[in-house]
């Protein structure tokens, strides 16, 4: 039995990100002396581990955790 693979491409808007909120996001993953090497060392380990879709997932769901308010 074949099991089909399951993609979260497309589809409807969810979350409205503006571009205000990406721009602070860069740059705290990409300049921020603190933040910075934390998350790319984490987004390398990650980009190695998981499929893309697998990212994917894993995006929304923190996403999701942090619009929820969860702590670790």
């Amino acid at each position: 039995m074949v099991i089909s693979p399951i993609s979260i491409l497309g589809g409807e808007s969810v979350y409205c990100i503006n571009e205000a909120q990406m721009r602070d996001a860069q740059r705290l993953a990409k300049e921020d002396p603190e933040s910075s090497d934390k998350i790319q060392s984490q987004l390398k380990e990650i980009e190695n581990a998981l499929s893309r879709n697998e990212r994917a997932a894993l995006a929304f769901t923190i996403i999701e955790n942090l619009r929820e308010n969860r702590e670790k």
